[in-house]
């Protein structure tokens, strides 16, 4: 687990439900993104990057849409490789 710097100005709160947010705080260590997870409190977030932006965005979204958003999301992305 990479400890969050509470001096960074990067630090972003992410309002997810209780249910996502240990999920995505799970997710964000494993991805080596600093993030803190208290209780009945918005995830912490330390984003340095613009990988690490995405990925934050990626693992959100991946949690939170339903399957036909993801799938939509998907052939429009195929869409656009393939033209």
């Amino acid at each position: 687990m990479n400890p969050l710097d509470p001096q960074s100005e990067t630090n972003a709160l992410v309002e997810i439900n209780r249910a996502d947010r240990w999920q995505v705080c799970l997710r964000l260590w494993e991805l080596a993104i600093p993030c803190r997870c208290d209780p009945d409190q918005p995830l912490k977030v330390q984003v340095n990057n613009a990988t690490a932006a995405v990925q934050l965005w990626s693992v959100v979204k991946q949690l939170t849409s339903s399957r036909s958003e993801l799938v939509n999301w998907l052939e429009r992305c195929w869409e656009d490789v393939s033209s």
